[in-house]
């Protein structure tokens, strides 16, 4: 696949996806949604990668925003094909069928703060600042920003941030939950492999099944998602792995998981 806005690594079981738009602070244009598709597309139907790491080029931005030439050039026709297109790459990543970690390692702003919200896990380096400020262009976000961002840290403070646009810097974002973890700029990405390589050691087939547990929350009821939970733990004790995982147990040993 050619690559033109973006970057692939993939080493030991782990994808390295960066929005390369240093020029722009990683700005989302189209082209770049596009080609975030087409990469968690492969990605998804790749068997040898577990876990993938989604970040920017730099250390000043993951992801500034959307790209404000191609925004102002938007009717209410386009403007709607426009904000589904973002919905559909961005649902398709928040339910991938392996976990998504995103590491922001500067400004997430705008489609940037949604393209992060919609991964699994977040990590953010000290300089990082997160915000919806689209109401200083006169719209809303538009990736799903709304929805995302009221149901993580709860819709009143959601609401405060969405309508002043205000920026939340990292430590904040952790206090809110926005963040799992904060760490120093030189030792994020690092961190960020550190998580991937646990992950990557345990049952792939459980983790797939937890994602998908987790990712019904907002969507059902509480009897309904104990009931869909239940489901899925039965499938996990129909795999491979869950009869080595406690066999390992019981014989004191390293688990050699086959992911089947």
């Amino acid at each position: 696949m050619e690559l033109i806005n973006l970057l692939l690594e993939i080493k030991d079981n782990i994808a390295v996806v960066t929005v390369n738009r240093p020029d722009k602070l990683n700005a989302l244009n189209k082209d770049t949604v596009l080609e975030l598709r087409s990469v968690f597309k492969e990605l998804r139907s790749n068997d040898n990668i577990f876990v993938i790491i989604l970040t920017g080029s730099g250390e000043k931005a993951f992801v500034a925003g959307a790209d404000i030439k191609e925004l102002n050039q938007l009717d209410v026709l386009s403007a709607k094909k426009f904000s589904e297109r973002g919905q559909e790459v961005f649902n398709y990543i928040e339910n991938m069928n392996k976990p998504v970690i995103a590491v922001v390692n500067g400004f997430a702003l705008g489609g940037g703060c949604e393209l992060a919200l919609a991964c699994h896990i977040r990590l953010a380096s000290e300089n990082a600042k997160f915000g919806q400020p689209e109401v200083n262009l006169g719209i809303i976000p538009g990736y799903g920003g709304t929805q995302r961002l009221a149901r993580l840290i709860n819709s009143g403070r959601a609401m405060e941030y969405i309508l002043t646009g205000d920026m939340i810097d990292a430590n904040e974002a952790f206090r809110l939950g926005l963040v799992n973890h904060v760490y120093p700029q030189s030792e994020l990405l690092t961190k960020a492999m550190e998580m991937a390589q646990k992950i990557v050691s345990k049952g792939q087939q459980a983790i797939r099944f937890a994602i998908k547990a987790v990712n019904v929350v907002d969507q059902v009821s509480a009897k309904e998602g104990q009931n869909y939970e239940a489901s899925l733990f039965a499938l996990c004790c129909g795999t491979e792995d869950f009869k080595e995982g406690t066999s390992a147990f019981l014989e004191k040993r390293k688990p050699d998981f086959k992911n089947k």
